[in-house]
């Protein structure tokens, strides 16, 4: 009988077993993920997991570190909030992965109902002309969170209610091209005569990484014509009201991201979002709310709740499978659905059994959801009494609950934070490389609690208290 070439260390090239070891001896340490254990040891080196010679980047691009030929401090293993190098040092992950691990790293229910899920025959991925269960009951479990409380038989009627789901995108770049396109059929069919489409963004948007996106972020401009990007100042409403004075009905879309992450996680006021909608509604703009950030990151899901409107569009991904598999959607108000089959889709968006985690996802945090507010709420006070105890450095605390940055007066103290946050096994960002952008970023996941939060407020104070 043949050997099997499908064995782990066949696929990963580990012939002597080093790297099996060292990721066994790893996960035995991290165990259950429990903070009040792995706390005091954060940034230090675990010497019961041994050494292990891994694989290098020599063929990645320069920008993910091609050049980084020694001792790389990428990720080994994780559990909850912690996860261990390949140097063997432990770290604190403030930020959620990239944002997108709503739970942490291996969360044991969703671990559960992923093992369940293939069991009961719940396949990866199908066609998407022919989706799976799953994939069905997520698109009404979005269109139920979307509209709490309603009867579900009155919102098929509706189509002004966000009651039709796009499920078939992977990404939430797809998610928002599917959005723009939205936006431009409508105005095609609509306001054509008004001359060339207007989409006006906030200044440090971010709504994907393909071409359109991005020139909603000023990229690409000289690539483009027939079409005008107006950017405004977030929560500036004199100046919205001005842009939507001027362009009018040729204002085809407005976008905005509740908690700018781009933008030093800038929070969005309600009164500047309902003058939005307003002003969407005068002109016959069709106004977009990009969740990709804050979706499956608070007790609602979708954070627009929390402003008093109604999108035209929400955008969801990231956090929508806690990292399993990227899946994103829109959920919009049935007229607009105006899409052809492919105008707007992945090859795997429609993926049953990532579906299946979203649902997941959603009970946990719906189970979960006074003990998320009130440790988001106790994280966010507690950094903006920290902002207030060093002003002499800070500006002050940015953006909401789990989502929280902190603003430095100077460019240099914000570099040199991250920098010294991360040498003791603290994984956050620093947002330095726009003029004028000088904030550490945080988005912790949901298992935070207030053991873990009081550690990470008193450590930030320990090197505030350096600089």
């Amino acid at each position: 009988m043949a050997e099997s070439n499908m064995d782990f260390a066949t696929l990963m090239k580990d012939d002597t077993g080093g790297i099996a070891g060292t990721m066994a001896a790893g996960r035995e340490y991290l165990g259950d993920g429990d903070a009040s254990r792995l706390l005091p040891d954060v940034g230090h080196t675990i010497d019961s997991v041994p050494v292990a010679e891994l694989p290098d980047k020599r063929w990645f691009q320069k920008s993910y570190g091609r050049a980084v030929a020694e001792k790389p401090e990428d990720l080994l293993v994780g559990k909850g909030l912690f996860y261990l190098t390949e140097q063997r040092q432990l770290f604190l992950d403030c930020t959620g992965g990239h944002y997108q691990m709503t739970w942490g790293y291996e969360q044991p229910e969703l671990t559960a109902a992923l093992l369940d899920g293939i069991q009961r025959g719940i396949i990866w991925d199908n066609h998407s002309n022919i989706p799976s269960a799953p994939v069905k009951r997520l698109a009404g479990r979005l269109v139920e969170v979307a509209n709490p409380g309603a009867d579900p038989t009155a919102l098929l009627e509706d189509d002004e209610r966000l009651n039709t789901v796009l499920t078939g995108c992977a990404t939430g770049t797809v998610a928002c091209g599917a959005g723009i396109k939205m936006q431009l059929l409508y105005y095609e069919q609509n306001k054509s005569e008004a001359g060339a489409p207007v989409f006006v963004t906030m200044d440090g948007n971010y709504h994907g990484s393909d071409i359109f996106a991005q020139r909603l972020r000023g990229m690409w401009s000289q690539y483009f014509t027939n079409l005008e990007v107006v950017m405004v100042q977030p929560t500036d409403g004199e100046e919205l009201e001005r842009v939507f004075g001027e362009y009018g009905e040729r204002i085809a879309g407005f976008w905005a991201e509740p908690v700018l992450m781009n933008r030093e996680a800038i929070l969005l006021e309600p009164e500047y979002l309902q003058l939005a909608r307003r002003l969407c509604d005068a002109t016959g703009a069709l106004m977009a709310i990009d969740e990709i950030q804050t979706c499956f990151w608070f007790p609602e899901i979708m954070m627009f709740h929390r402003f008093g409107i109604v999108p035209d569009l929400v955008i969801l991904g990231k956090g929508m499978t806690a990292g399993f598999h990227p899946l994103a959607a829109v959920v919009y108000k049935g007229k607009y659905d105006t899409l052809a089959q492919y105008d707007a889709i992945s090859t795997n968006g429609n993926a049953a059994l990532p579906a299946y985690l979203a649902l997941a996802n959603i009970a946990l945090i719906q189970r979960d959801a006074e003990r998320i507010a009130a440790a988001g709420e106790y994280y966010h006070r507690k950094m903006t009494e920290l902002a207030g105890q060093f002003s002499n450095v800070l500006v002050g605390a940015r953006g909401i609950s789990h989502m929280t940055g902190l603003k430095f007066h100077r460019v240099d103290d914000a570099i040199a934070f991250h920098r010294a946050a991360v040498a003791i096994g603290l994984w956050l960002r620093v947002h330095a490389y726009h003029e004028g952008h000088s904030t550490i970023l945080t988005k912790f996941a949901l298992p935070l609690d207030e053991q873990v939060a009081d550690y990470a407020v008193g450590t930030y104070a320990e090197l505030l208290g350096a600089l």
